[in-house]
């Protein structure tokens, strides 16, 4: 063992199990100073294998007095780990401000830094503020800070932490809207159909996408899909947001064919349908930002690793393992922003009318959607068969412990779909056209 070399030995205790690493660790001199390396750093792979497991808690409860193990790696802990087990179970090691700072931006999206106020970026991931009242302590919350926010949202119905809901639409017109609504009264399906109505298509069905989903929260949009007869109705950059230009959902990270199934190749057959009033030039005014738009991209492609050079995965916030690859198709079975058959994105149809961004809680009392959906529907009607593709929609906002929301503000979409910015034509605060 004295002659392999110290990479080849930290590989191999990467494939260890995190007790058997533990143990490995402290068989020799040599294993210790490899396994206390930070650039060789064999505790990364077992941490996230664990992370992605169901029974984590007893191998990283006390991990962190392992005075060998790395720092650095309670970053993806603190980034991926449940909130009740970092609050109530684990027992967190000594780290820098600058460590907490990057947990902080890993775990939560940017707009909730407005929750850390004038204290330590540790205490804005972690503490909960209280008060001391004569000669018994009795806890009297004044101020959340994240995580704990989190776990409260996430457990209860209460929300005296944010009595408005904030939430962004894409309109078809290419502008945006940044709405809010009273937070215990806020039902998104409520909201958007009341926009159908508005837009006159109360008579399609709502359909739901995850757009990407972190430790604590999904991002989810909903919409409309149709085959209309003229462009008139079709929202582009609904589109573009769940299908950026130049990815494709075939390869997560190889560069896609130019022939990808994109809503200029789709217009081109609504064009032969009969619709005297769809006329070429309209279709030329509504789509001239698209077509400049993926001519930049697709002259920006590196030439050496076939990748889109303005696409990265993204880090600040972390996708959890389902979206590991976002903006790209991450092959989990749970990334369905490509609902595709025979290659055709989204079954032939088109996103028609606004588009609703809302930031859901993720629940902890169905975390499987299709068993979810199936308890839902057998309590509604148990005499009929349930089909569980019908039901995915109503899986994401309606299932049980599902119905806790979070604002999603500019900065946040920004920062999970950053190719946005240029596409919105106008940013508007509140209702109307921005007048």
């Amino acid at each position: 063992m004295e002659a392999l070399p110290v990479e080849l030995i930290a590989d191999i205790m990467g494939e260890l199990d995190l007790p058997s690493l533990v143990v490995m660790s402290q068989l020799s001199s040599r294993c210790l100073s490899i396994a206390s390396d930070r650039q060789l750093n064999p505790w990364r792979r077992p941490i996230l294998r664990a992370l992605r497991s169901s029974g984590y808690e007893d191998d990283l409860r006390n991990l962190s007095v392992r005075q060998f193990v790395p720092r650095q790696n309670w970053i993806e802990i603190l980034s991926l780990a449940s909130p009740s087990f970092l609050l109530f179970e684990a027992n967190l090691p000594k780290l820098s401000a600058e460590d907490w700072e990057e947990c902080f931006r890993r775990r939560f999206l940017p707009s909730w830094t407005k929750w850390k106020k004038e204290t330590s970026w540790r205490h804005a991931f972690m503490k909960y503020a209280y008060h001391v009242h004569g000669w018994k302590v009795r806890l009297n919350v004044v101020n959340f800070r994240m995580l704990f926010r989190v776990y409260h949202r996430s457990t209860s119905s209460c929300t005296v932490d944010e009595n408005w809901t904030k939430f962004i639409t894409l309109n078809r017109n290419g502008s945006a809207n940044l709405l809010e609504h009273a937070s215990r009264a806020f039902n998104p399906r409520m909201s958007f159909d009341e926009m159908k109505l508005q837009s006159n298509l109360m008579h399609l069905a709502t359909r739901v996408r995850v757009l990407v989903e972190l430790a604590d929260v999904r991002i989810i949009v909903l919409g409309c899909l149709n085959k209309p007869r003229s462009g008139l109705t079709v929202n582009v950059n609904a589109h573009d947001l769940l299908h950026p230009p130049g990815i494709d959902s075939s390869e997560p990270l190889l560069l896609p064919s130019m022939k990808r199934n994109s809503v200029s190749s789709q217009y081109s057959t609504l064009m032969s349908d009969d619709d005297p009033g769809f006329t070429a030039h309209a279709l030329q005014r509504r789509m001239w930002g698209t077509s400049v738009y993926v001519a930049r991209k697709s002259s920006a492609y590196c030439a050496n690793s076939g990748v889109p050079s303005d696409f990265a995965i993204m880090t600040h916030p972390l996708p959890t393992t389902n979206f590991s690859n976002y903006p790209f198709f991450t092959p989990s079975g749970q990334d369905r922003r490509w609902q595709s058959t025979g290659g055709v994105e989204e079954d032939g149809l088109l996103w028609v009318g606004p588009l609703m961004f809302v930031l859901l809680f993720c629940g902890n009392i169905f975390d499987d959607e299709r068993l979810s959906s199936r308890i839902l529907a057998q309590l509604k009607c148990p005499q009929f068969e349930v089909d569980d593709g019908d039901l995915e929609d109503l899986d994401i906002v309606g299932a049980p412990g599902r119905q806790q929301y979070s604002s999603f503000t500019w900065e946040d979409l920004l920062a999970v779909a950053p190719w946005m910015d240029e596409r919105i034509t106008k940013k508007i605060d509140g209702a109307g056209l921005g007048h």
